[in-house]
C-alpha cells in the first residue's frame, strides 16, 4: 500500500485528475448519472454530441434503447508508469520540419492542459502525436469479429479471428529504461503488429503482420514506410502490401487500414489543425460483453449502434487533418480526442467533394472494472487502460457499414521477449503451413 501514496502525488502532477471537476459538475447539465434515456429522450443529448453526428443519429438511436448516462469526466488517467515517464521528459519533446516529432522518448509528448487551441498553430498536430504515444499498456491482444451491414441486413462479408500489437519502442516501464523504452537494443521499429483469419472458411490462414518505423516519426521524406506482409493460403506464400493500399477500403467494406482506431496513419503525413474543445457523451466504459463473450447483443436496426450501453461526458479536443496526398480517398477528416486519455472518441471524414462520408466511433471499457483478461505486469501494477473494444463506420452516402467487435481486448505483454520475437518474425507467416 506505501507504493499507491507517490504514484497518487505523480498522477496529479502529470495528468490532473477528473475529480475535482466531476465534483464541480456532479452531473451532467440536464443529465442526470444513471439516467435511462430512451428514443423518446434523444433530443435531450443533442447538445452533447458532435453537431456532425446530429443529422445522421438514426443511425445511432432506436426505438427500445436504453442508455445510460454514466459518471461525468470520471477519472480514466493511464498506468503509474506512463504517468512517471511522461512527467521525467517534459519539455523534451518537439514539434519538427514538416510536423515531424523530436526529441520524445517515452510518455506524453506534449502535456495536454498546456495545449492552447486559440494561440498555438501548432496544437493540432501536438494533440496527434499524444494520440500516438498515447496509454496501451504493452500493445493489444483481442479476438475479433468484423461483420459487414447493408441498411440493417448483416451480410454473408464478415472475418473471424485475432490480432495482436506489441510495443516495441517507447515503453515507460521501469526494466526498459536502459535502452530509452525499446525492448531490445538497437531497436528502429516502434511497433509490430499481426492479424490471423480463422473463418470464413475460404479466408481461413489469412496471416497478416506490418512493422511500423522510428522513422515515420520523422519529415516524410526521411521516413521508411510501413512494411506488411500477408500470407495467402491459396497461394501458400507471402505476399507484402503496397504503403498505398492503406487507404483503400479493407476487402470491399467501409473500413480502411488507417480507420483503426479512428486513425492509423502517420501524422506528418497530413496537416493538423486544432478546432476547439468540446464536452461531448461517448461509450468509454461499456457495460457489454458481446464477441468472443456472446454474439446476439442488440446493437440496434442497422447494427452499428453502441446506444443500448452506458455513456459518459467527456471533455475532448476537436482536430482535422488534410492529407498532404492528393491521392487521398479523403478531402479532411475531424476527430474529437478524449483531453485526458488522448483516445478517439468520433471522426469524420469527408469525401474528396468535401461532403461527410463516414462516421467512425467507438466503444471502449476501462481496465479497472472487471476487465478478465487484463493482467498487471513487471513495472505496471495496475494498467489504468481505456481500451477500444469494438469499432463501427457508417457510410452516411450508401447506409452500410461496419462493426468490429473485440470485447476481450487488453495490453497485458507477451510473457518473455522470446515469444516477442517469435511473434514479429516474419517467417512465422509460413511456419508450419
Amino acid at each position: 500500500m506505501s507504493r499507491i501514496v507517490p504514484w497518487l502525488v505523480v498522477l496529479g502532477l502529470a495528468f490532473p485528475s477528473a475529480a475535482a471537476r466531476a465534483q464541480d459538475d456532479a452531473t451532467s447539465p440536464g443529465l442526470a448519472e444513471g439516467e435511462i434515456i430512451t428514443k423518446a429522450g434523444v433530443d435531450r443529448l443533442r447538445p452533447y454530441l458532435p453537431p456532425e453526428l446530429w443529422p445522421h443519429r438514426d443511425f445511432l438511436f432506436y426505438e427500445g434503447m436504453q442508455l445510460e448516462i454514466g459518471p461525468p469526466f470520471r477519472d480514466y488517467s493511464p498506468a503509474a508508469a506512463y504517468v512517471a515517464a511522461s512527467q521525467a521528459n517534459r519539455g523534451q519533446a518537439r514539434i519538427g520540419p514538416e510536423g515531424s516529432l523530436e526529441g520524445h522518448t517515452t510518455g506524453q509528448p506534449f502535456p495536454m492542459d498546456e495545449i492552447d487551441c486559440q494561440s498555438d498553430p501548432d496544437a493540432g498536430l501536438k494533440i496527434i502525436w499524444n494520440f500516438d504515444y498515447r496509454w496501451q499498456g504493452a500493445g493489444l491482444m483481442a479476438h475479433a469479429y468484423y461483420s459487414y451491414w447493408d441498411r440493417g441486413e448483416e451480410l454473408p462479408l464478415f472475418y473471424e479471428g485475432w490480432a495482436r500489437q506489441v510495443a516495441l519502442a517507447n515503453r515507460p516501464e521501469p526494466q526498459y529504461a536502459k535502452h530509452g523504452g525499446d525492448l531490445f537494443r538497437n531497436e528502429t521499429r516502434k511497433l509490430a503488429y499481426g492479424v490471423e483469419v480463422l473463418a470464413p472458411f475460404d479466408a481461413k490462414g489469412i496471416s497478416l503482420l506490418s512493422y511500423r518505423y522510428k522513422s515515420s516519426d520523422g519529415p516524410p521524406e526521411q521516413a521508411k514506410n510501413d512494411d506488411t506482409w500477408v500470407y495467402l493460403p491459396t497461394l501458400r506464400r507471402v505476399r507484402r502490401i503496397s504503403t498505398a493500399q492503406r487507404t483503400d477500403a479493407v476487402s470491399g467494406t467501409d473500413f480502411t487500414f488507417d480507420d483503426f482506431s479512428g486513425f492509423f496513419g502517420i501524422p506528418p503525413q497530413y496537416q493538423w489543425n486544432c478546432l476547439g474543445e468540446m464536452d461531448v457523451l461517448a461509450s468509454v466504459n461499456s457495460k457489454v460483453r458481446a464477441y468472443p463473450y456472446a454474439r446476439d447483443h442488440n446493437f440496434g436496426p442497422y447494427g452499428l449502434s453502441f446506444a443500448d450501453d452506458r455513456w459518459e461526458l467527456r471533455n475532448a479536443f476537436k482536430i482535422e487533418f488534410v492529407p498532404k496526398n492528393a491521392d487521398h480517398p479523403y478531402s479532411r477528416k475531424v476527430l474529437y480526442v478524449d483531453k485526458q486519455t488522448a483516445e478517439a472518441l468520433y471522426s469524420f471524414a469527408y469525401d474528396r467533394k468535401g461532403e461527410l462520408w463516414k462516421i467512425i466511433y467507438h466503444n471502449k471499457r476501462w481496465s479497472e472494472d472487471g476487465h478478465e483478461f487484463y493482467e498487471p505486469w513487471e513495472g505496471v501494477e495496475a494498467p489504468r487502460d481505456s481500451v477500444s473494444v469494438a469499432d463501427v463506420v457508417i457510410n452516411v452516402q450508401t447506409g452500410t457499414g461496419n462493426r468490429i467487435e473485440f470485447w476481450d481486448a487488453n495490453g497485458t505483454p507477451l510473457p518473455s521477449t522470446g515469444k516477442v520475437r517469435r511473434f514479429i518474425d516474419v517467417g512465422r507467416l509460413t511456419k508450419g503451413r
